[in-house]
């Protein structure tokens, strides 16, 4: 099969700015860890507590915005038996932002943490907070496994007809390489400079839309949302038996969104209290968008 050379260009291009932002990013990190005061591995974890409000609506919009998310909410839409009513994610982390500022950030800024298990190990001990930090391992390791399955099949459907016939495997490890230079380049755990690259990636994925809607394949969403075309309408159908499950599936997520890291990453980069309440409720706003 001939190589779609336009596909593979705007693949590249695409990995380039990416990869170019990380580099940009991480010496604008390492420049204005030099102004901020404290030590070296707060300033990595958190910035330097001095995050603007508009680079920390959006990167607190895109901790959640990932390939997992974007797959998935597509297929659960595409389900026919299930649709846009049980995609409850953009619902569900809305209400985890909202909870969060009312009630998580100002506790945990007053007392300038760095990290979700710092109460724990304050109150607790090291023993203790080692123990309760074991979940949370477990939890990323999975979802990293969850993510690298995503990115072959991803790579083996969407790039496949953008270029030609990759390798899965070769498709994996450039993936894999391209994310690990960004990140090197973010300096690993910079919130500011992972907060640069969230915006690049979040107008590259809006300006992917017009293109979509364009596509001669893509057809007119707002009839299939009330109509059987190919299949059942893609807007779906809540029963009343299922609202229990439908709830809890909400409660689920929206709780244990709490639960993560990256959301106090940002909360706790932003200047001041009212900014990082601002923040949640804007980036809360902003998710309901994102089906």
């Amino acid at each position: 099969m001939a190589v779609n050379w336009p596909g593979l260009v705007s693949i590249g291009v695409f990995y380039i700015i990416v990869l170019g932002t990380g580099i940009w990013a991480s010496r604008k990190s390492k420049r204005e860890e030099k102004k901020c005061s404290g030590n070296r591995s707060e300033v990595a974890m958190v910035g330097g507590r001095n995050l603007n409000v508009y680079v920390s609506i959006f990167t607190m919009t895109a901790t959640w915005v990932g390939g997992g998310y974007i797959m998935g909410s597509a297929e659960m839409v595409y389900n026919p038996t299930k649709g846009l009513v049980w995609t409850v994610a953009p619902l569900a982390f809305s209400m985890t932002l909202i909870i969060g500022a009312l009630f998580f950030v100002k506790p945990m800024r007053s007392k300038n943490y760095v990290t979700l298990m710092d109460p724990f190990q304050e109150k607790y001990g090291n023993k203790v907070s080692a123990v309760l930090f074991i979940p949370a391992l477990i939890g990323d390791i999975l979802w990293i496994a969850c993510i690298l399955g995503l990115l072959v099949s991803n790579f083996c459907s969407w790039e496949e007809r953008m270029i030609y016939s990759p390798d899965p495997v070769r498709g994996l490890e450039i993936n894999l390489v391209t994310e690990e230079l960004q990140k090197e380049g973010c300096t690993v755990i910079s919130a500011s400079g992972d907060a640069d690259v969230d915006i690049v990636k979040v107008a590259i994925k809006w300006l992917c839309v017009p293109f979509i809607l364009a596509s001669p394949s893509s057809a007119n969403f707002t009839v299939a949302a009330v109509t059987k075309l190919h299949q059942e309408p893609w807007i779906g159908r809540l029963e009343l038996e299922d609202a229990g499950r439908w709830v809890e599936d909400i409660l689920l997520i929206a709780i244990g969104g709490i639960c993560y890291q990256a959301f106090y990453q940002r909360v706790l980069s932003t200047a001041t209290d009212a900014q990082a309440k601002i923040t949640c409720y804007v980036a809360a706003e902003q998710w309901l968008h994102l089906p």
